[in-house]
């Protein structure tokens, strides 16, 4: 059974659980949203065109086991730099207050491929020690003919050497995903 627990503002809010944790984050319209509901088989997290929608910690509670975390996406949302700061601040303190995360999803659109913004949270990762995987999305739609940059777990200590691709639409990639977040 999925239920939404609620969208939290400050990491202090979040309910204290002992339930593994498995965050969603990348930039602002990647498919987070479409991808969390892809992988649960129901319309629980809220999609949007527009960037930047997704504003708050949103959890999601699976079986009273498993806590989906639907975390602000970055690089793209119209706010002021005093707010994408406070949001930059919260990710931080959500990756390194919460022990029960046992993996972080870093999303990249397959079309865009890796920006400056996804290197930065990658390296953040790296060097606290923040298990983290890549995760394509978008992999139904066309990709630019353009020379995109690739990344080598051998450079990234924290990252799972398995680079996941995925598509909400076509469910590529969501049984391999499931798997690793533990739910059928």
């Amino acid at each position: 059974m999925i239920r939404f627990v609620g969208s939290f503002d400050t990491v202090e809010s979040l309910p204290k659980t002992q339930f593994s944790e498995y965050a969603f984050i990348g930039r602002s319209n990647v498919g987070k949203s479409s991808l969390i509901n892809a992988v649960v088989g129901a319309a629980v997290a809220r999609t949007s065109n527009t960037p930047g929608r997704t504003q708050s910690l949103n959890l999601f509670n699976i079986d009273d086991r498993v806590l989906l975390v639907d975390l602000p996406g970055y690089g793209y949302a119209r706010v002021s730099r005093d707010v994408a700061a406070q949001w930059l601040m919260r990710l931080q303190k959500y990756l390194m207050s919460r022990s029960q995360l046992k993996r972080l999803f870093i999303l990249i659109d397959s079309r865009v491929g890796v920006k400056d913004s996804d290197l930065e949270l990658m390296d953040f990762c790296d060097k606290n020690g923040i298990l983290y995987q890549i995760v394509y999305t978008k992999k139904d739609k066309k990709v630019r003919e353009t020379e995109q940059l690739k990344i080598s777990p051998d450079a990234h200590g924290a990252m799972c050497a398995d680079v996941l691709m995925t598509s909400a639409t076509k469910n590529t990639g969501i049984e391999v995903l499931r798997k690793i977040i533990g739910i059928k």
